[in-house]
């Protein structure tokens, strides 16, 4: 079975009960992390007690969507029987900006000793999957991911505001993952979209369903819902911790 599972749904910080942003995809027996911010590592465990992940992919440095990653490469080390120096890493493809912040977070051991680090940027293999990787508008280098493989694409915009990057990120997917951090655009340089925008790049990409995420704390997200059905006319789905959708 393939299938996508919620490890957590906030941004900026989680609200009560909840986490940032994180989810675990599996398909073909392969499991990947896209992303894992605050709070996510314990759903994580508790959705993959028989093993660890195969692989991690973090779209940025923001801490509501890495900062948990540290969690893993603790569990990575402590759990890990082989401490041997040629012992297996976990592959973990992100910017550069990232290994700086886990560096920080844990200098002891280096995330080079736990981590096999990839260059986001670059598309690659990753286990059943074709990585192709998006730069989109944000605060900091960031990118949306598209994971493809033989009758499965599954799409995830991480952070970014408005850009026409988004239709070929989600074309044609069978799951677009998106920002849905805002109800209404707020003023200034747009960084994170509205529910209705995600609606809207769905649509744009002819993506079968939608499901939305990084909601800042307290959103309304039935209302973030509507908003999004009105531009997009597949499914619409709202991302909750421990949801797991069937691909």
């Amino acid at each position: 079975m393939s299938r996508l599972t919620v490890l957590g749904s906030c941004g900026a910080f989680p609200e009560a009960g909840r986490a940032c942003t994180g989810f675990l995809l599996e398909h073909d027996g392969f499991r990947v992390v896209l992303d894992l911010g605050y709070g996510a590592a314990s759903r994580l465990f508790a959705h993959s007690r028989d093993r660890l992940p195969d692989a991690v992919v973090v779209t940025h440095e923001h801490p509501d969507h890495c900062a948990d990653v540290s969690a893993l490469g603790r569990a990575w080390h402590f759990t890990v029987q082989d401490r041997s120096p040629g012992r297996p890493r976990l592959p973990l493809h992100c910017t550069p900006g990232t290994v700086r912040r886990l560096e920080a977070l844990e200098p002891r051991p280096d995330p080079s000793e736990l981590f096999e680090v990839h260059d986001l940027g670059e598309p690659t293999a990753l286990g059943p999957f074709r990585l192709t990787t998006f730069a989109l508008p944000h605060h900091l280098p960031s990118f949306g991911v598209r994971l493809t493989a033989p009758g499965l694409t599954v799409a995830y915009t991480g952070d970014t505001g408005p850009s026409p990057v988004l239709a070929d990120l989600g074309r044609d997917a069978d799951l677009l993952v998106s920002d849905a951090t805002h109800r209404t655009p707020p003023d200034g340089p747009r960084f994170l979209l509205t529910a209705a925008e995600a609606g809207h790049w769905a649509a744009a990409a002819g993506a079968r369903r939608l499901l939305l995420t990084h909601f800042w704390p307290g959103t309304d997200r039935v209302a973030a819902a509507a908003e999004a059905g009105a531009e997009f006319d597949g499914e619409v789905l709202v991302a909750e911790e421990d949801l797991t959708v069937v691909l």
